[in-house]
């Protein structure tokens, strides 16, 4: 029985998100352990946890770049060994100064994860189809994260935190070697795909330079920073990621601490907004290819952003006002599944405007978001100290949804970045 090469390209792509999220907050379903093992404060985890974040965006651009020119199939399978690497050397970190480097590294190795992933969406994916493929891409990372707070902090409890950052590794290692194997950077290159298949691709993704034509478009730096879409986006992603980024470092030992649980409990409440963040994704990128289905491109991108800002705003103020961890469980879901519609439109959108350069200004748009999830992991620990209460951050976290909402706005998909030569 034949199955869809392109679906068999999203199921690799929704793995390596899945891999993604549960390495990625490995360090804080650890966080307590590796805090009282190496001595550290809650403030300087804030700056373990945003070494991270730093050396994620910093990256982001770059290895787009380099998925744009050397393709998804050799960046991807590099930067999952590179990551793995520096996932495995956590295990071995004795205290904050390489704990800071070892992290700072990893985030630099998931950089190019995203991008890459935009990248093939670029060759092998049709126009309608874009949404939902991104929204099970990101949904990924969601269920990635929510399965490992309860899980690593079982398995940490059992094997301990080295143990665990171990084994992690070992997986990434394994999801390298199968895409280099199979997956090639356009369908084109792709022995087994079915001619049918093939040609329903290629009729139907967006038009722009492939293969040797690659030479016959570019995307000038000064271009790409001069586009008021490429800036609006970036504002916006960074307003998203304010909030989401706080469930991966913040939310478990917050829940913990402010209402007196467990660990595994804490990990089980944490985990639901994940799976809500999830369904976030689905939804909005279903509507995504919904609304460009009835000739609405603009409002395709557009409308499920606006309402998912909307609908996160909502949730973090009644956070604010939540009286038990179940109500504040149901309050920061409603936030989450908010945060996450805004997702498909967004790497959507970056693929849109910049068609084979949709590598460089995703990561553009990553490297944005991912200073504020720095700012996130920062943010929260030092308002509480300034002011003596959480809800300082909520309050800006939901204020920065409005200036989203404004942004998305502006914002207009029909601006294409290519450059013909």
């Amino acid at each position: 029985m034949y199955v869809s090469r392109r679906y068999l390209l999203v199921l690799g792509t929704f793995c390596l998100s899945v891999l993604l999220y549960v390495d990625r907050v490995g360090i804080s379903a650890a966080q307590e352990s590796v805090g009282r093992d190496l001595g550290l404060s809650d403030r300087q985890m804030g700056w373990v946890l945003s070494s991270f974040a730093l050396g994620y965006a910093l990256c982001q651009t770059p290895a787009g770049w380099l998925a744009d020119r050397f393709g998804p199939r050799i960046i991807l399978t590099m930067v999952v060994v590179f990551w793995s690497a520096f996932t495995g050397l956590t295990a071995v970190a004795s205290g904050l100064a390489m704990l800071l480097v070892v992290r700072f590294l990893f985030g630099g190795g998931e950089a190019g994860a995203f991008p890459g992933m935009a990248r093939a969406a670029y060759s092998w994916i049709p126009m309608q189809e874009r949404g939902i493929v991104q929204g099970i891409n990101f949904s990924g990372s969601r269920v990635g994260a929510a399965l490992a707070l309860p899980a690593l902090a079982a398995v940490i409890g059992a094997c301990g935190w080295r143990m665990a950052f171990a084994m992690l590794m070992v997986v990434g290692f394994g999801w390298a070697a199968f895409w280099y194997w199979w997956f090639r950077d356009d369908p084109t290159e792709l022995a087994t795909i079915d001619p049918a298949e093939l040609a329903y691709i290629l009729s139907h993704r967006q038009t722009g330079k492939h293969g040797a034509d690659l030479a016959a478009a570019r995307l000038p730096l000064r271009h790409l920073l001069r586009s008021a879409d490429v800036w609006l986006l970036c504002l916006q992603y960074f307003c998203s990621n304010f909030t989401f980024f706080f469930c991966l470092t913040w939310l478990l030992p917050h829940l913990k601490n402010s209402y007196a649980l467990g660990a595994v409990e804490a990990g089980l409440y944490s985990s639901v907004p994940l799976f809500c963040g999830a369904l976030g994704n689905w939804f909005s990128g279903w509507l995504v290819d919904r609304l460009y289905g009835q000739g609405r491109w603009v409002l395709s991108r557009r409308t499920p952003a606006v309402a998912g800002f909307a609908l996160t705003a909502i949730g973090l103020l009644g956070c604010v006002h939540a009286e038990t961890a179940l109500l504040y469980m149901v309050w920061f879901s409603i936030a989450v599944f908010g945060a996450d519609m805004t997702l498909p439109p967004s790497w959507v959108f970056c693929i849109d405007i910049g068609k084979h350069r949709a590598g460089v200004v995703s990561g553009t748009m990553n490297m944005a978001g991912n200073l504020g999830a720095f700012l996130t992991a920062l943010a929260f620990p030092y308002l509480a100290q300034w002011t003596g209460s959480s809800v300082p951050f909520f309050y800006v976290a939901a204020g920065l949804c409005g200036v989203a909402i404004a942004a998305w706005m502006a914002a207009d998909p029909r601006r294409s970045l290519e450059v013909a030569v």
